[in-house]
């Protein structure tokens, strides 16, 4: 297939197998041909509420049929997807839409523009005959916190291209009809928001999941004979830590391809399940959302390279100093990453690149040995990964600020063994507050991932007078290491 809108692309899998199962949901089965018929009426819904070509729709909706609605409604009037929390508190919500413009928004209240309620589901009433073919100049849109605790968008460069979305699908191991991919984490995380549509597209069924627990992950992916699981670290850890007669019962046989990615796996979880699947059939994936360059590793691969997550796929890597000027083999610098040539990557909303001589960085740290395999050092200098999500330190002190008795605050992450991290505040207070009405104050202004799980009180301010703070010394302290 060539030249054909991203959006068409339910259709043309429902016109070769219209019962053929496209979502298989907690609550129901959608056929290809209901998601065809549903994203039509979604698509014109949209487009009455004002929705153009090269128009952003903001989507926040929990897994399910009708966040894939939405999504490929948008594609089908030319817009760009931009899929945010369904919890977002409405501070947020509004610095998202201040920067995102959307025609409309999607399961969140939106003042001063049209938006669609929670629950939403297309109009029924409406005409599910196909639309005209559309490109949008996106395919997707997803959002950052912001290490300068401010959010930003993080726009795909490639045009709304079926082939250019499903390219991707040899190296992710996705295969095509009578693949089961097993979702579990929430969709408007940039992984499985993309790893799903692209294995959707291909023909695969998706198994939807709401809940991402390890026992109700593993009896799902158990039940429906997954073939493809994407899973972070955190729930490959919980699902080992379930009793070991709820794991032996369990059959993985099906799973073809265990791929995970979005924070470091601890090591004895990656032997674990190299173990229980077979090195073979795990595969680690590292980019940034915006996709400058590419580095997997498989099971076998990993064994003969422990710790590392492979080398270049795509785009080049190479460690540098602050810079960008190249670093020896096995000095730890920033690792900076360069795009294949004439690649449109993205383009961020709300940031600016990191940038030197054509490399750019988002950050992270980490060394290469001789052969060209990367190994991180650190995700970031201060972000903290909290099972898989990003916790920018400067966006949660940013609202610590605004509590009228917080006069300074450092946000900083601890280990959790659950979650791989924890975001720990320590406070400079000018009266007292419970650490449940700091949890409060922070929870009504960002994402629960971003409240802070613990609170330390200190006497002094924890900014000199530049305004610089310590970070890596304060949490150094509080793991008493030099």
């Amino acid at each position: 297939m060539t030249d054909i809108p991203v959006g068409d692309g339910i259709d043309l899998l429902s016109q070769r197998a219209p019962d053929a199962p496209a979502l298989t949901c907690p609550d129901r089965v959608t056929t290809r041909a209901e998601l065809a018929a549903a994203s039509n009426r979604a698509a014109r819904e949209f487009a009455a509420l004002g929705t153009r070509q090269g128009d952003m729709v903001t989507i926040g909706l929990v897994n399910g049929a009708a966040f894939y609605a939405a999504v490929i409604g948008a594609w089908k009037v030319g817009a760009i997807p931009q899929p945010v929390s369904a919890k977002l508190p409405p501070a947020e919500l509004a610095a998202l839409v201040g920067l995102a413009d959307p025609a409309v928004v999607v399961g969140l209240e939106a003042p001063g523009r049209p938006w669609l309620p929670p629950g939403w589901t297309p109009d029924p009433a409406l005409p599910s005959d196909p639309l005209p073919p559309v490109v949008p100049p996106s395919w997707k849109a997803p959002t950052s916190g912001g290490s300068t605790g401010r959010p930003k968008i993080i726009v795909a460069g490639d045009e709304g291209w079926l082939d250019g979305v499903t390219s991707r699908a040899e190296r992710l191991r996705i295969g095509g009809d009578g693949e089961i991919f097993a979702v579990t984490a929430p969709l408007h995380h940039n992984a499985p928001f993309m790893f799903s549509l692209i294995a959707l597209l291909r023909g695969n069924t998706l198994l939807v999941l709401d809940r991402f627990d390890g026992a109700s992950v593993l009896d799902a992916v158990t039940r429906h004979r997954a073939t493809w699981l994407y899973a972070v670290p955190t729930l490959l850890g919980r699902i080992l830590r379930l009793p070991a007669e709820v794991r032996d019962a369990a059959d993985l046989s099906s799973i073809r391809t265990l791929l995970h990615v979005g924070a470091p796996c601890p090591d004895a979880v990656k032997r674990a399940w190299l173990d229980w699947l077979g090195p073979e059939r795990v595969v680690e994936l590292y980019a940034g959302t915006e996709s400058q360059a590419v580095c997997m590793i498989d099971g076998v691969d990993w064994l003969a390279h422990p710790g590392s997550v492979g080398r270049p796929v795509s785009g080049e890597m190479r460690i540098g100093d602050d810079e960008g000027h190249p670093l020896a083999a096995g000095e730890i610098g920033e690792v900076w990453m360069r795009p294949p040539p004439d690649a449109q990557t993205y383009r961020y909303l709300g940031a600016t690149a990191r940038a030197r001589d054509g490399w750019e960085s988002i950050g992270d740290l980490g060394h290469m040995d001789a052969e060209g395999y990367l190994y991180l050092a650190d995700r970031r200098a201060d972000l903290i990964l909290v099972g898989g999500a990003n916790v920018y330190p400067a966006e949660v002190e940013a609202a610590l600020g605004e509590h009228p008795h917080v006069l300074s605050s450092c946000v900083i992450g601890l280990p959790d063994e659950d979650l791989g991290a924890r975001v720990h505040a320590i406070v400079q207070l000018d009266a007292p507050v419970t650490d449940e009405g700091l949890r409060a104050h922070v929870g009504a202004r960002l994402a629960a991932a971003k409240v802070p799980a613990s609170v330390e009180r200190v006497d002094t301010p924890l900014r000199d007078d530049t305004g610089k703070i310590r970070r890596s010394a304060l949490r150094a302290a509080r793991l008493g290491r030099p």
